[in-house]
């Protein structure tokens, strides 16, 4: 289940509401269930459709208390799971569905060595969107600046871009990020000058300034175990 409250639940009203999840979890559940939060934006993994209906219930009623609901568009009952893709192609239906949180899209896929299943993620549209949005903003307002004080400050963007976004499986999403970053400056140095220069002619520049994406995070798999060492998620 992926919710978010559609108005604000802080203080003391967050933490005895998300405590009661916890408790549910633990007196009401009769199968696992996995619960990831932060600030009022939130998945919960159930074994089964039937415990996350009761659960979304049982949830809104306890919300409704405080005069608060969950989003509409952003609550969803969706198949995710090891088993989501070959149920789903039984009944003839399409692949799982996939949610966005923290700022990623996360889907159901296999991985290339050994075919084991695996969440992957990638970067949401939108904030990759945004982001160079707010970059293409901040190129014009440093227009006539230095090449090489705008690279610098490019690499700090994309660096810290780079430290959230790195995951595995993300690589793709992230190298087309750089590739229109890329043209966002091309054009913006096209500008500045009567006689602009080749794209051709600015590759070192961008090699230079804009590092290429690598992997900086482990797999998710990795980092759950070394959390709970004695659980196994795909089981």
């Amino acid at each position: 289940m992926r919710g978010r409250c559609a108005c604000g639940l802080f203080g003391d009203r967050q933490s005895k509401t998300f405590s009661e999840i916890e408790a549910w979890r633990q007196k009401v559940a009769t199968g696992d269930v996995i619960v990831v939060r932060y600030a009022d934006d939130l998945v919960v993994g159930f074994e089964n459709r039937m415990e996350a209906e009761r659960f979304l219930e049982a949830f809104r009623e306890r919300l409704a208390k405080f005069g608060l609901e969950l989003h509409p568009e952003k609550t969803r009952l969706i198949e995710f799971a090891r088993f989501a893709a070959q149920d789903r192609e039984k009944r003839g239906e399409g692949k799982p569905e996939t949610f966005t949180f923290l700022g990623f899209t996360h889907y159901c896929g296999k991985r290339r060595s050994n075919g084991a299943f695996i969440v992957w993620r990638k970067t949401a549209k939108k904030r990759m969107v945004a982001k160079l949005h707010a970059i293409k903003a901040e190129l014009r307002l440093r227009m006539h600046a230095p090449v090489a004080d705008v690279g610098a400050w490019l690499r700090k963007v994309v660096t810290g871009y780079y430290r959230y976004h790195a995951v595995p499986g993300n690589i793709d999403r992230l190298s087309v990020f750089g590739q229109r970053l890329r043209r966002l400056w091309w054009l913006i140095l096209r500008r500045r000058s009567q006689r602009p220069a080749p794209w051709d002619r600015l590759i070192p520049i961008y090699t230079r300034w804009i590092p290429a994406p690598r992997v900086l995070h482990p797999y998710p798999t990795a980092r759950f175990l070394a959390t709970h060492p004695r659980w196994e998620p795909y089981a």
